[in-house]
């Protein structure tokens, strides 16, 4: 055992089976969960996370990085960013395409195994133990395997019993955390991606450059975003739109010319959006990013929703881990909830607003991005991070009318 592993070992506490009490057990190595090690183990805690598969793995994902999600990344990362994006294209359904540009970037494209990967070595580095192939059948609060009550069993897919004072559910929308708290979804979009690989001269093309298209099934939309000799290009609309979806995807490429490169990876993906009274805690069990349902429900952009809400959760956790007994618990657990209503709970409730919009009206959100300078304006600050979808509601009368109206059956 290293010097530093052997400090990490000291002061443990130790059950008879050799294995430590963790102060912070986080389940999910994507970016909420790494972001929740890395608070947590910042803090000189005792932090465990664990991934069930091996990493860097693929994710069916944009792997867009706005603002947001720069500014809640790690201090001192270094976003591995495989290009920067200055211009987006906008069309209705294959039609009325126009072109937008900005001199400032309006934000970067990452893949996501190797920016995972880089935010679990952050989270080793500030402390974290790191296992990965590691499955978790439940996690309990009460019965045998629970030592007291201030400690949480989770129960691995081996039959290993590990013990924790807090533990974060990163492990996704359809993961065992969630079900444990009771997470309930209010919207279910299926995501479907394909990773192309392209020749030099087209590659030239898209550099620098995003597409996003507004569909044709209600809500739906498509995205070209360009990552060096790779287009990763994709299209998301409600679930039980599969056929339509799957066919949006197909006309999609063959539209913009692509149909005759084959795809390095196709894959599909659900994503789900937490319903306004949906716990994020049970007990001394928090959850966040996927898990917790948190992403945007208009662009369903999730990884800035990850990376704060796991933030929140680890600092949260050190708290919880701190607790005494349930009632310190379960007041630091509504603690947290209230932090994530406040900031990430604003922002989904317009972007709810903003979906019925879009879903009624995709030429008036098409026509105001492309031709009303203002709202070119707010996409790109929005983009960069210097406001958000609800600021620029709260503050512009026009945009709040808008929503307002649009309220009204």
């Amino acid at each position: 055992m290293s010097s530093d592993n052997a400090a990490q070992e000291a002061g443990r506490d130790v059950p008879g089976d050799g294995e430590p009490v963790w102060d912070v057990v986080v389940v999910g190595a994507g970016p909420a969960g790494a972001s929740a090690a890395y608070a947590a183990a910042s803090t000189g805690r005792k932090v465990l996370l664990l991934e069930k598969a091996e990493l860097p793995r693929y994710k069916t994902c944009g792997g867009g990085i706005i603002g947001p999600s720069r500014d809640a990344l790690p201090p001192g990362f270094e976003l591995p960013l495989r290009d920067r994006v200055h211009a987006v294209t906008f069309s209705l359904n294959g039609k009325l395409t126009r072109t937008r540009r900005s001199k400032r970037m309006l934000f970067g494209l990452i893949n996501r195994p190797e920016f995972d990967a880089g935010l679990v070595e952050v989270a080793k580095k500030a402390g974290a133990e790191v296992r990965t192939g590691v499955t978790v059948s439940r996690v309990e609060q009460h019965g045998s395997a629970v030592p007291d009550r201030r400690t949480v069993a989770i129960v691995l897919g081996d039959g290993q019993t590990l013990l924790a004072r807090a533990v974060v559910g990163a492990d996704g929308s359809a993961g065992r955390i969630g079900a444990h708290v009771g997470v309930k979804l209010d919207q279910v979009d299926l995501g479907l991606e394909a990773e192309i690989p392209v020749p030099a001269t087209v590659a030239e093309d898209w550099a620098g450059r995003v597409l996003l298209d507004w569909g044709p099934i209600p809500g739906s939309y498509g995205w070209v975003f360009p990552k060096g000799d790779t287009l990763t290009v994709g299209v998301i609309a409600a679930r039980g739109e599969g056929a339509g979806t799957k066919r949006y995807l197909e006309d999609f490429i063959a539209r913009l010319g692509l149909a005759g490169f084959e795809p390095s990876v196709s894959s599909g993906h659900l994503t789900r959006c937490r319903s306004d009274d949906s716990p994020l805690s049970r007990g001394r069990v928090l959850v966040c990013g996927d898990a917790a349902g948190l992403l945007e429900p208009w662009t369903r952009e999730g990884i800035s929703f990850a990376l704060r809400s796991g933030r929140l959760a680890g600092e949260w956790a050190v708290r919880i881990a701190e607790a005494q007994d349930a009632v310190d618990a379960r007041r630091q657990a509504l603690n947290y909830a209230f932090a994530i209503k406040a900031g990430l709970g604003v922002e989904m409730g317009v972007g709810r607003r903003m979906l019925t919009l879009f879903e009624r009206r995709p030429g008036l959100i098409h026509a105001a991005v492309t031709g009303f300078r203002p709202a070119w304006h707010a996409f790109a600050r929005i983009t960069r991070g210097t406001t958000t979808l609800a600021e620029i509601v709260r503050t512009h009368p026009v945009a709040r009318r808008v929503l307002s109206a649009m309220d009204k059956p």
